[in-house]
């Protein structure tokens, strides 16, 4: 099978190859335009965040344990201090770039594929700056410490927006961003499972950053040799080493869950943009497609704080259509939104609007050429749909249908070999990890140059009214079965236990995280009988949840079904609750304490009169977690091997 694979992309490549050799070799694919010869910059001044040298430390070549509470491979953490100051070699901005994205990187050989493949990774503990990460580098090379000690350079055409943003900020900001900067700058892999809220905008406006940086220097590359190209015209021999692109123009790609979050990673892109003769084509359009109607009242934003969650302010503020993509297309003077696919250079998206674009024009050849992927705010992802994160992912990075008046000659070497996914540099960004994103992260990260985990000790939950939530565990030997084993846990032990107490098989609520669960333990009340019962998810309608909430708070449904995305994105306070069942855990850690605080909205009631049951298994991990700390987790879970 393998073997007929790699048959039928090499006679996709030689049609295309043909397709291009019977097209003008004078056409030119510039960065801004087809036939543009413009000089490219020629200052070379570099702003550059430096580390102090490290101390050195040991470390093992082992692959990451599949098992997250088993901790990783011993070694003793090191420190890379991150500051602000200081100026790098000018050569420093496009040096790094080109030894990873240049036509001959250095992290890519036949030894480096074949190691990712087999998950040869030496991977260790480190600490930088404040972050403690988890780095999988390739055995032979430099320690994390060393690499990341090296003077990172920005372009010097961007320093000056940045440090100016910069000197307004808190030393915290600064500090975060640096450090980020650190890790990006040498082309790593990035999962950071654990930003906090007041985080989300300075960490989004250095990505930002990186990625206008990595697009400005693979612009000058083309206009450079643009330049060459048009000079050698008359010449014997035209110049050979100018393999400066893709199959196609955009090189990055930025997903987001709500057309809200486009605007955020606009604004953050544009805010490093020199002004006022910077200009941003179709502005107007953008915010009316992408924000609010004029006359229309965001009653999240407006509300007194303190109304709804911090967090979920943040995240349904605004305009949340979750169906959208825009092209983003960057020159020296201007950023134009709404450029054609084909010819921009940033692709703003949602999973779902990309997966619409693909089916209709059944093609991805926009994505072919995708050498910076970040996806924000994963959190929200997967309480949409993640088939369709699995469906772009699988369409990236892929040969093209079709040559798009591609210049063969132009093209690197490593785009014709069908290698790009390996030096692809993937950003994963969420406050929180669930087993989706850890399991993307471990299986579908190819970078040869390395990955980057940040980890995070989570702190216990405060429990309100001092109650004791009962937790109990059932057996369960891999994740294929873990679904099956719950639904028989809840069905032959945990439910049949509360219906034979009168108070606890009254005034009880069911809470399902999964959707699948949530169906399924639906379908089984409903085929019992004298079991009273109501049920709220999302596709509940305002008239069904004002009923079941009524129904339920005046006793005349016993148990209340409820789903996490419910929760999710309605975020209801609901009275009337005595006992609480957690089917699994939530995914979001604070729906635990705000399901524990709803008993407490009646008058009269004492911890004594609320009961609480916690279903578990060893692969509840991430969750436990999240809610009793990590040292109560693995307190937990010594009782599995």
């Amino acid at each position: 099978m393998a073997a007929e694979d790699a048959n039928s992309a090499t006679t996709k490549l030689l049609t295309l190859l043909n397709v291009s050799a019977l097209k003008s070799r004078k056409r030119d694919r510039g960065i801004d335009g087809p036939h543009t010869q413009t000089k490219g910059n020629k200052r070379k001044r570099s702003v550059a965040f430096t580390e102090d040298s490290p101390v050195e430390t040991t470390s093992t070549t082992s692959q990451e344990d599949a098992k997250p509470s088993s901790g990783i491979v011993n070694a003793d953490d090191r420190t890379v201090v991150v500051n602000d100051t200081g100026y790098g070699d000018p050569e420093d901005a496009t040096l790094l770039y080109e030894r990873h994205f240049g036509a001959n990187p250095e992290a890519l050989t036949e030894k480096s594929r074949m190691r990712v493949d087999q998950d040869g990774w030496k991977t260790t503990r480190e600490k930088v700056g404040a972050l403690t990460v988890i780095a999988s580098l390739p055995p032979e090379s430099t320690p994390l410490a060393k690499m990341l000690a090296n003077r990172t350079a920005i372009l010097e055409r961007l320093r000056k927006p940045f440090l100016d943003r910069q000197a307004k900020q808190p030393q915290e900001t600064i500090r975060v961003q640096n450090e980020l900067l650190s890790i990006l700058s040498a082309h790593f892999d990035l999962y950071h499972p654990a930003i906090p809220l007041d985080q989300h905008r300075c960490i989004r406006e250095a990505i930002a950053l990186h990625a206008l940086d990595h697009v400005t220097k693979k612009r000058r590359r083309i206009l450079k040799n643009n330049e060459r190209v048009s000079h050698a015209k008359n010449a014997p021999e035209p110049p050979e080493d100018i393999q400066d692109q893709g199959f196609t123009r955009p090189s990055v790609l930025v997903l987001l869950p709500f057309r809200s979050f486009a605007v955020h990673w606009v604004n953050a892109l544009t805010s490093h943009t020199p002004r006022p003769s910077f200009q941003i084509e179709n502005h107007a359009r953008f915010l009316s497609e992408y924000g609010l109607p004029a006359d229309a009242v965001d009653k999240l934003a407006a509300a007194e704080k303190g109304t709804y969650p911090d967090d979920h302010v943040e995240m349904f503020k605004g305009n949340v259509d979750d169906n959208f993509r825009i092209g983003v297309k960057l020159t020296r003077k201007s950023v134009k939104l709404f450029a054609e696919f084909y010819g921009c250079d940033i692709i703003f998206a949602s999973p779902l609007g990309l997966r619409v674009s693909i089916e209709k024009e059944k093609s991805a050849d926009f994505l072919s050429s995708i050498e910076i992927l970040v996806m924000d705010q994963m959190n929200a992802m997967v309480m949409q749909n993640w088939d369709h994160i699995e469906y772009v992912l699988s369409h990236m990075n892929r040969f093209p249908s079709e040559s798009h008046d591609a210049d063969f000659s132009r093209i690197k070497p490593w785009y014709l070999d069908g290698h790009s996914a390996y030096l692809r540099q993937s950003i994963l960004l969420s406050p929180f990890e669930t087993p989706e994103i850890r399991a993307l992260y471990r299986r579908k990260l190819t970078n040869t140059a390395g990955k980057i985990r940040v980890e995070k000790v989570w702190p216990a939950l405060h429990v309100p009214g001092s109650l004791e939530p009962l937790f109990a565990s059932f057996d369960c030997l891999s994740p294929q079965d873990e679904a099956g084993k719950r639904f028989d846990y809840f069905t032959t032990q945990l439910l049949p236990k509360l219906l034979k107490s009168a108070v606890q098989s009254s005034n009880a609520i069911v809470y399902i995280p999964s959707s699948f669960d949530f169906i399924r333990v639906h379908n089984y009340f409903r085929k019992q009988t004298g079991l009273d019962f109501a049920t709220l998810s999302e596709y509940s309608s305002n008239q069904d949840i004002s009923r079941a909430r009524q129904g339920f708070f005046n006793g005349k449904k016993s148990f209340l079904l409820i789903s996490e995305r419910f929760h999710f994105y309605r975020r209801y306070k609901i009275r009337g609750i005595r006992n609480i069942v957690f089917y699994a855990l939530p995914e979001h850690p604070q729906f635990f304490s705000e399901f524990l605080s709803c008993p407490f909205l009646d008058d009269g009631v004492e911890p004594t009169d609320v009961s609480c049951h916690v279903m578990y298994c060893k692969y509840d991990w991430f969750r436990l977690e999240r809610i009793i700390g990590t040292a109560g987790a693995k307190s937990l879970m010594q009782g599995y091997s």
